[in-house]
C-alpha cells in the first residue's frame, strides 16, 4: 500500500459515449484508489468545443451511476477553468519557458493534426521581438523545450518499468492555439496540478503525450506524478478492439442485460489477475488490487466469456432482486405489464373465448416464481425477460413449428393429458408430476412424448424448464387452455 494520500483520476471527453476500454481504465483507477484508502476524481474534458456535447456528458455520468463508480469529490468540467489555464500559460511565457509562434501554416497543421504535413518546428519565433502589431496577428504558444542532458527522455512506469523516447523527436509544442484556448496536453497538466493528482492510470495510447506532460510539470514547477498506462483490449483477431467487435456504449451493455458486477469483474480480469480466481466481489477486489499485478500485454475481450460470467451473477441474484434491477434500469413497466391482461390479436377468435373466462395477469409472486425457474437458463436480463414476456402471452405458432406435431395422435395424446390434468383436485407439482408420469405408464410411452407437446402448448417451444412447475406457475386453468387451443389448433 502507498504511504501517500492516494489522489487519482478518471478524465473523459463528452465527444461520444463511454466505452470498454474507458470504463476499465476508469475501475482501474477508482480500485487502486480505493485499496489506498485515497480518492477516485471525475473530471470531464471539454476542451473540444465543436464535438463535446452534453447528451454524450450525460451518457458518461450515467454510466458511471449504473456502475456504481462515483468521483470522491464534487465533478469539474476543464471548460469551466478556461481562465486559470490561459493565467498559467501566461505565466509560462512571462518566465520565457513558453513564447508566442506566428507561424501560421506550421500551426494550422499541428492543430488539425495534419501528420502528414507537419514537420519539426523550426523555432522561428524563438527570441522574436513582440510588437504591438504582431499582437493584433493570430498566434499560437509554444512551449520551449528544456536543455536535455542526453540523448533520451525517461521516466518510469509503474507499469512498464523505464520508458525511453530519443529527444531529437520534440520540438517546441503548442500550448495554446491560435483561438487563445490551451491544448489538450496542456490543460490536463494544468487540471491534475490543480486537482493534486499524484497517480496518473490511463491507457497505453496515452503513453505518447507523457514525455510532453513530464516537461510541462517541471516548467510550471509541480511535483510530477507516477504514470501507469494500461496494456490495450484487443479484438478476437489480436487487433485494436473494435466497435464492431465490442468498443460499443457501456449503457448498451446494461440494455442488453448485462449486470454491472458482471461486467465490473470481467473488465478487471481483462489485465489483471489474481492466481487462478474468476470470480470477485466487489470488496475482494478492493482488497485485492494491486498495479503490479496488471499485465503488460494486451488482453482478448471475449464476449462468450461475459455472457458467462453474467450468468453467473444471475443465479446468485435473487429473485426480488432481479425484478427489483430490471424495473429500475431495464424497463419500469415490466411487472405492469405482467400483471395486465395481455390484448387480444385482431382476428385470434380462439383466444377471445379463452380470455373472456379467466385473464392471464400474473401476481407478483407469479412473477417471482418465473424469474426463479428461468433465471438458471438465461446468459443476460434480456434474455429472460423475452422469454417471460413470450411466456406471458399466448403462444404463437409457426406452420414450420406445428408441422411436425401434426398428427391424430398428437391431437389423442393432447385430449388425455387434458383430461388427466382437469381430473386434479389439488394443482401442485407432486400432484401433477405423479398424474402425467401414471399417464405416460399407461400409455407405455417415454415421458418425453408426454412432456414435449406440453411445452409446445404452453409455451411454443419443445424446450423449457420443468413442465411440472410451468404447468403449476401458469396456473390449472390458463395451461387447460393453452393445451386445448393447440388441440384445436392441430
Amino acid at each position: 500500500m502507498y504511504k501517500k494520500n492516494v489522489r487519482v483520476r478518471f478524465a473523459p471527453s463528452p465527444t461520444g459515449h463511454l466505452h470498454i476500454g474507458g470504463l476499465r481504465s476508469a475501475i482501474f483507477n477508482w480500485l487502486f484508489a480505493k485499496h489506498n484508502n485515497g480518492l477516485f476524481l471525475i473530471r470531464i474534458e471539454d476542451t473540444d468545443k465543436e464535438r463535446s456535447t452534453k447528451e454524450f456528458e450525460d451518457s458518461i455520468l450515467d454510466s458511471f451511476k449504473w456502475m456504481d463508480i462515483q468521483s470522491d469529490e464534487p465533478l469539474i468540467k476543464q471548460s469551466d477553468r478556461n481562465s486559470e489555464h490561459k493565467q498559467l500559460v501566461q505565466k509560462l511565457i512571462d518566465s520565457g519557458k513558453a513564447y508566442r509562434c506566428f507561424c501560421t501554416q506550421k500551426i494550422d497543421c499541428e492543430e488539425n493534426n495534419q501528420e502528414g504535413d507537419y514537420s519539426k518546428y523550426d523555432r522561428a519565433c524563438l527570441g522574436r521581438k513582440i510588437s504591438e502589431e504582431d499582437l493584433k496577428k493570430p498566434f499560437a504558444v509554444r512551449f520551449k523545450l528544456p536543455e536535455f542532458s542526453s540523448d533520451t527522455f525517461k521516466f518510469d512506469d509503474l507499469i512498464y518499468g523505464q520508458i525511453s523516447f530519443p529527444v531529437d523527436q520534440f520540438d517546441d509544442f503548442v500550448i495554446a492555439r491560435s483561438d487563445g484556448d490551451p491544448v489538450y496536453n496542456f490543460v490536463v497538466v494544468a487540471d491534475d496540478i490543480f486537482q493534486k493528482i499524484n497517480f496518473v492510470i490511463r491507457g497505453q495510447e496515452h503513453l505518447v503525450n507523457t514525455p510532453k506532460q513530464i516537461m510541462l510539470y517541471e516548467a510550471i514547477g509541480a511535483q510530477v506524478p507516477q504514470f501507469a498506462h494500461l496494456p490495450l483490449i484487443l479484438g478476437p483477431s489480436g487487433a485494436k478492439l473494435s466497435k464492431r467487435e465490442a468498443a460499443v456504449s457501456v449503457l448498451s451493455y446494461m440494455q442488453e442485460g448485462f449486470l454491472p458486477e458482471a461486467l465490473l469483474n470481467y473488465l478487471v480480469r481483462l489485465g489483471w489477475s489474481h492466481g487462478d480466481q474468476e470470480i470477485f466481489s466487489r470488496q475482494e477486489l478492493i482488497n485485492l488490487f494491486e498495479l503490479k499485478d496488471v499485465h503488460r500485454s494486451g488482453a482478448i475481450f471475449d464476449i462468450h466469456k461475459l455472457q458467462w460470467l453474467n450468468s453467473v451473477y444471475i443465479k446468485e441474484r435473487s429473485d426480488q432482486d432481479i425484478l427489483s434491477y430490471i424495473v429500475k434500469w431495464l424497463d419500469p413497466d415490466f411487472s405492469k405489464n405482467l400483471s395486465a391482461v395481455p390484448a387480444v390479436a385482431a382476428g385470434d377468435l380462439s383466444d377471445v373465448v379463452l380470455t373472456k373466462s379467466e385473464g392471464r395477469g400474473w401476481s407478483k409472486e407469479q412473477i417471482l416464481s418465473f424469474i426463479g425457474l428461468y433465471k438458471e437458463r438465461v446468459k443476460t436480463l434480456k434474455e429472460l425477460m423475452t422469454i417471460l414476456i413470450c411466456l406471458h402471452e399466448v403462444p404463437n405458432f409457426k406452420d414450420e413449428d406445428l408441422q411436425p406435431w401434426k398428427s391424430a395422435e398428437t391431437v389423442n395424446r393432447l385430449q388425455m393429458i387434458e383430461n388427466e390434468l382437469s381430473g386434479l383436485v389439488s394443482w401442485d407439482i407432486e400432484s401433477i408430476s405423479t398424474a402425467l408420469k401414471m399417464l405416460g405408464t399407461r400409455l407405455d410411452i417415454k415421458f418425453p412424448m408426454i412432456a414435449k407437446p406440453i411445452r409446445l402448448a404452453l409455451t411454443g417451444q419443445v424446450e423449457s424448464p420443468s413442465i411440472f412447475e410451468l404447468l403449476f406457475l401458469l396456473s390449472k386453468n390458463e395451461s387447460l387452455k393453452r393445451i386445448a387451443r393447440l388441440k384445436e389448433i392441430l
